[in-house]
């Protein structure tokens, strides 16, 4: 059985995730307040982030900027501006 959480990102009530996906408070934090359906749309957000802007996951600046996103996303809201990235058009 899946448990719930009510999602921050998404105010509503949403399957949670199945285990802490993040280190540390932040990680229980997420693991707590952020639904499965939040984290999949970070994950790719994510991803977009990393290529378009060139990130290197040794670094711990860019690292460091990638926490401040992801916070700023799951939690206030704040949608990613990614430079560069231009959606197809259909």
């Amino acid at each position: 059985m899946s448990r719930t959480v009510f999602c921050q990102h998404l105010k509503k009530d949403a399957p949670g995730l199945d285990f802490q996906p993040y280190p540390g408070e932040l990680g229980k934090k997420i693991f707590n307040e952020i639904s499965k359906e939040a984290w999949a749309k970070w994950m790719s957000k994510q991803i977009m982030l990393i290529n378009e802007n060139k990130l290197n996951m040794m670094n711990q600046e860019h690292r460091a900027y990638l926490e401040q996103q992801m916070e700023a996303y799951l939690f206030q809201g704040e949608d990613i501006k990614i430079e560069g990235y231009k959606p197809v058009q259909k």
